[in-house]
């Protein structure tokens, strides 16, 4: 169905244990916000939705180091997290939280329905318990001695110090975080969804009947699928949660991707009596925005129980995005590596829509991007300010010394190309725009509004009305040729206050305060037009929309950043700290080999063919998949380096390579590879290389390509 009566779009439920950062902003809430906001410029009939997830072990864990309760947490941190999406103008029509009763309603039903149809499997397994405490324990809630680091206090799931997955059978001297007991297995019962039976099924809604999903989305949900899908458990041991709503089930409650997504249902409820034309409606276009650490839960599991239970619409769309790094390194909440939204706002008041542009103009859409302080002043001033607000202010000052204030006529008998190419231009941007903007390419469609106020820019420089108006003297008709380029630049600034509108509301209304226009301007029918200011209407004087930011500013935030980051502690063992370096070996000669040129080993290197011991764990966190070279070319000034394109599958990446002294370009295009795809992105010669193709190198230094035996599709995993 392509004609939908109604929209519905949801952006996924935070954590209430910690504030926003830049990262979360950039990877679904603004991306989110733009769509909304255009989508209601096309007055059609849509609902943003979204509100705190409250419940899970992270509540209760951040309950745990602050020494207060899980609801006193939850309480806390959804007020300022409302408080900060309000502030940045992400204009939720609610933002609900999964602790109000209407929620637990919403879920308990929607999980008894499930059950009393059949849909669950009940199975018993075993899983850590704390005697003293009475309490089964989340991967979480047991600590103990890191196998890899020797970090006495590393978590069950993962060492915050080496950065190791673990589990709990891994740690030395285990022991639990709510009473110091050693835990012990105990049997437990728990409801698990099949989500095998679901597999036919995703398979032709999924991957048949939505290939147009973003690569990074389809591929993911592919590889899930292909490899096979197991029974996932719905509740877990605890008392913090949506209670399972059976006989003798104390203190067991819903698993928190069962409970969150639901609710989305939850908080349309609590916004409108029509609820259900939203949910359960086929006219309705249900978007899902995330980011990438969800799209499983969010395009298989949630997916799966709402075909489960029967009554609710699919998801149309989940345009998920990559992740948002910070100064070259992953944002981390544990290391306070992170820029704190509500934070930004102290350190730069009003400038909400500097940080909105920055994040959108540098968005993680199909690959993890990089924000750094020194883009963000870059682009403030050399964008926002010399492009974008130069136009604006340039065409108000103007016009109110050449023009009386007023919007000039324009004059067809004087009219030149450059005018006509120039108005032509407003509707063909509106296009450009609305197409990028359908497909969820925010970046792209924020590139064509600052183009349009970019060759705003150079038609009044080309004009020069400034130089044109010493003559008037002499010749008084070239006012004429004054008043069709204020006209022309002054309509180019109505339009981009529509267009610019989705993506930095605040400027957008600084700019209707300037026009003296009302809110009817930004509706999106607007854009384009070419009269969308009267002649003769008088606009007020202009105001700066942005402000230049100083080098100064820049540095002062770059010091906070590392002086507030958490250091890891100092005092470890010099063999753990080696233990630890070997074990992230397989990933640290990855990156070498895909920032050097590749070079001939002498025979005494290659004496001792095995590495230093490692972990499974560190093993798997390299993502190996097969591609197909599908063109290679050199790479200009570096005989060793070739620049090659390679087809995943689910996406073409480009790979610099340093194999050109063993492989000729054209000889190796069809060759299957094995590639590294989860190294970041580093530039080689100006070519920004992603992943790293696997190679083995035989004793004479003769490289050679590590392949499968026969062909297989791309993006196949490789384990």
């Amino acid at each position: 169905m392509t004609d939908f009566k109604r929209y519905l779009v949801t952006a996924a439920l935070p954590y209430a244990n910690g504030p926003i950062h830049i990262g979360h902003l950039a990877g679904c809430y603004l991306p989110a916000d733009i769509y909304v906001r255009y989508q209601r410029a096309r007055l059609r009939d849509i609902k943003f939705i979204c509100g705190s997830d409250e419940h899970g072990v992270p509540i209760q864990i951040r309950a745990m180091r602050e020494g207060t309760t899980p609801q006193a947490v939850v309480n806390k941190y959804h007020k300022l997290m409302g408080d900060t999406f309000r502030d940045m103008g992400i204009s939720f029509d609610i933002y609900s939280r999964t602790s109000n009763p209407v929620h637990h309603q919403t879920a308990s039903d929607f999980f008894k329905k499930m059950y009393d149809e059949g849909k669950f499997e009940e199975k018993e397994s075993e899983q850590y318990y704390d005697e003293k405490a009475n309490a089964f324990l989340a991967d979480r809630y047991i600590v103990g001695t890191c196998p890899i680091c020797g970090n006495e206090n590393a978590y069950g799931d993962q060492c915050e110090r080496c950065g190791s997955t673990l589990s709990p059978e891994q740690l030395i001297n285990p022991r639990s975080t709510l009473s110091d007991a050693v835990p012990v297995k105990r049997k437990t019962k728990h409801w698990y969804l099949p989500l095998q039976n679901y597999e036919p099924w995703l398979k032709e809604w999924l991957l048949e009947g939505h290939k147009e999903w973003k690569n990074n989305v389809y591929g993911q949900c592919k590889s899930w699928i292909d490899n096979g899908l197991q029974p996932r458990a719905m509740t877990r041991d605890s008392n913090w949660g949506v209670k399972v709503p059976l006989p003798d089930t104390e203190g067991k409650v819903l698993y928190v991707w069962f409970d969150a997504p639901i609710g989305y249902i939850s908080a349309t409820k609590e916004l409108t009596e029509q609820w259900a034309d939203y949910w359960q409606q086929n006219d309705t276009k249900l978007v899902h925005f995330i980011g990438k650490d969800n799209i499983v839960f969010h395009c298989i599991i949630f997916p799966a129980m709402l075909k489960a239970h029967g009554d609710f619409v699919l998801p149309e769309n989940v345009p998920a995005n990559e992740f948002l790094n910070l100064e070259g390194e992953k944002v981390s909440t544990s290391r306070n590596w992170a820029v704190w939204v509500d934070e930004y706002m102290r350190d730069f008041p009003d400038q909400q829509d500097v940080l909105r542009y920055v994040l959108c103009a540098n968005a993680p859409e199909t690959k993890d991007n990089d924000f750094t302080w020194k883009d963000f002043l870059e682009r403030n001033n050399s964008e926002l300010v010399s492009i974008f607000g130069n136009f604006v202010n340039r065409a108000f000052v103007l016009m109110h010394k050449l023009c009386g204030g007023k919007v000039p006529p324009l004059h067809a008998d004087v009219a030149d190309k450059a005018d006509q190419d120039l108005l032509a231009e407003f509707e063909a941007t509106k296009t450009r725009v609305e197409t990028l903007l359908e497909q969820y390419k925010f970046r792209e469609a924020l590139f064509e509004v600052i183009d349009l106020s970019r060759k705003g820019n150079k038609y009044m420089q080309d004009k020069e009305p400034w130089i044109v108006a010493k003559s008037l003297a002499e010749n008084p008709e070239k006012q004429k040729l004054i008043d069709n380029c204020l006209h022309i630049c002054l309509q180019l600034t109505a339009n981009l206050a529509v267009m610019i509108n989705p993506f930095l509301p605040f400027t957008a209304k600084k700019m209707l305060h300037m026009m003296k226009v009302v809110d009817k301007m930004l509706e999106w029918e607007n854009a384009g037009k070419t009269k969308l200011l009267s002649v003769g209407y008088s606009l007020r004087e202009p105001q700066l929309l942005f402000r230049k930011i100083e080098a100064s500013e820049i540095e002062a935030q770059i010091e906070k950043l590392k002086a507030n980051m958490v250091k890891p502690a100092a005092t470890v063992d010099p063999a753990a700290k080696k233990a630890a370096k070997d074990a992230k070996y397989a990933a640290k000669a990855a990156d070498k080999e895909a920032t050097t040129e590749a070079t001939a080993t002498s025979t005494e290197e290659t004496a001792s063919p095995v590495k230093p011991e490692i972990v499974y764990d560190d093993f798997a966190k390299i993502d190996l998949k097969v591609g197909t070279i599908v063109a290679a070319e050199k790479v200009a000034k570096a005989d060793k380096l070739l620049k090659l394109e390679v087809d995943l599958g689910f996406e073409k990446r480009t790979i610099v390579s340093g194999i050109a002294l063993h492989f000729q370009p054209e000889a190796i295009v069809g060759q299957q590879v094995v590639v590294v795809t989860n190294l970041a992105p580093r530039k080689m010669r100006g070519i920004e290389s992603n992943g790293m193709i696997l190679m083995a190198e035989d004793k004479a230094g003769k490289l050679h390509f590590v392949n499968p035996n026969t062909k297989v599709d791309e993006g196949s995993g490789v384990s």
